[in-house]
């Protein structure tokens, strides 16, 4: 029989594993940011090649990432039961497949070109976005690698050492683009060229930072998680990769609903596409506190699974549902009462459209208060769901939610009732309660609250 822990007991668990996922994962956006603001000083071609670009790389990279993803409830589970050896299995197979999948897609990274082409982009643009991505394709391999050693040290509740590597990633961004995009300190100018070379170069940085770690820590060594890499391992491989590929989808389907509503609120014109990108950039960073407390509760919940502690599971659950929705609520009251200064932050005091822009954006963050707590609702259900190991039904459910509902309310509501951009945010409103309360459903009258065995997984030593 497992000992009950009090809510507050929960609580501070969840904090000490989410607040350095919550800082790995702002850190990560730092990294996109800094890069946007150095090749906006560059150039406008430059800029716009990048970040045609770094949006490719991050939809693969976003597909790719399920099979680590796929280590955390793996691990998690493994470490509830005592089961070392299958701790290293799983993650020494999500390597695998993430090695697998950065191979199979080089090719699609080195001939991009004729792809930009095809979307109607202007051949410079095709150009050097084509020339960012042969460079940046480079860094698919280590990226993911990265991804599965986070999941990896989350298992372990040891994320800290996650957050100091990223930001030790972000002073090198910083430092390699001064460099080679501009040709300081006797380096040659690169540009575009130039911002690729440092994303590889901090993505390999951060790989050896966590492999070290992974492979020294006194905690950590006694798993020798590196121990005969080479050889295959036909059921674990079977069992990251049933579990991770829909997990890819799933991540495929939320991020392409943003692309899409991007794309349509074009079609409404520059000023609200200019709002659009920034008041999705604000939802996005409270988005990222969302989701690492999504990432703890993955943990929590699947040491909880592992041990056969259905209590646990569902206190944990409790709780960060909890926590997650009142940080939403806080969110709410700063996006209802101050959303002009925020938005402020984005914009040159000078621009003459400045105030357009602010009106405009203002209304739309009026509407991203609406979706913060169906936002938080879905992320955590994903969390929590991938803790029991559900990925499937996850996946059917934000294909239904994001696309056959969200995507067509708001092309209806924005074009055919005239509501504008206004009506393509509610859309998404829609789109994100339905998927919340669908997931939230699938979890609380899940199989594994009425008896199912903790884990079927194959254990056979390795």
């Amino acid at each position: 029989m497992n000992d009950r822990q009090s809510y507050p007991a929960l609580a501070r668990a969840l904090l000490v594993l989410g607040l350095p996922l919550i800082g790995s994962n702002l850190a990560q956006m730092a990294l996109h940011v800094t890069d946007t603001v150095m090749l906006g000083w560059y150039g406008t071609v430059e800029l716009a090649s990048a970040v045609l670009g770094a949006s490719t790389f991050f939809i693969i990279f976003i597909l790719g990432s399920g099979f680590a993803l796929a280590v955390t409830p793996l691990v998690a589970s493994a470490l509830g039961r005592g089961d070392e050896t299958r701790v290293r299995r799983d993650t020494r197979m999500g390597m695998w497949l993430s090695v697998l999948f950065g191979l199979c897609v080089l090719p699609l990274t080195w001939w991009s070109g004729p792809i930009f082409a095809a979307a109607g982009q202007e051949p410079d643009v095709v150009r050097l976005g084509q020339d960012y991505l042969r460079i940046a394709g480079f860094g698919m391999i280590p990226a993911l690698l990265v991804m599965v050693l986070k999941s990896f040290l989350s298992a372990f509740e040891r994320a800290g050492i996650v957050l100091w590597a990223t930001l030790a990633g972000v002073v090198l961004n910083v430092l390699l683009n001064w460099m080679l995009i501009f040709g300081n300190w006797g380096a040659p100018e690169l540009g575009v060229r130039g911002a690729a070379v440092a994303s590889v170069a901090t993505q390999m940085l951060t790989l050896a930072v966590l492999v070290l770690y992974s492979a020294r820590h006194p905690v950590l060594a006694p798993y020798q998680l590196f121990r005969r890499f080479w050889r295959p391992d036909p059921p674990a491989l079977a069992q990251v990769f049933r579990l991770g590929w829909p997990i890819g989808l799933t991540g495929l389907f939320e991020s392409g609903l943003f692309e899409a509503t991007a794309i349509m609120m074009g079609w409404i014109g520059a000023v609200e596409l200019a709002s659009h990108g920034i008041a999705l950039e604000l939802a996005a960073i409270a988005f990222m506190v969302h989701l690492g407390l999504s990432n703890a509760a993955t943990v929590r919940a699947g040491r909880a699974f592992g041990q056969d502690d259905m209590r646990g599971l569902r206190d944990g659950a409790l709780v960060a549902m909890a926590m997650s929705l009142i940080f939403g609520a806080v969110v709410v009251v700063v996006f209802v009462l101050f959303p002009a200064p925020l938005i402020g932050l984005f914009l040159d005091p000078a621009n003459p459209q400045g105030p357009q822009i602010i009106a405009y954006g203002s209304a739309l963050l009026a509407v991203a208060a609406l979706f913060q707590i169906a936002d938080a609702t879905q992320v955590m259900g994903l969390g929590l769901l991938r803790g029991v190991h559900d990925t499937r039904a996850p996946m059917i459910i934000a294909s239904v939610s994001y696309w056959l509902i969200g995507i067509p309310v708001s092309y209806v509501l924005a074009f055919k009732a005239g509501m504008g951009g206004v009506g393509l945010w509610l859309g998404l409103v829609v789109g994100l309660v339905v998927a919340a309360v669908l997931l939230m459903v699938r979890f609380w009258r899940g199989r594994w609250f009425s008896g199912r065995p903790a884990d079927s997984d194959v254990r056979t030593p390795a």
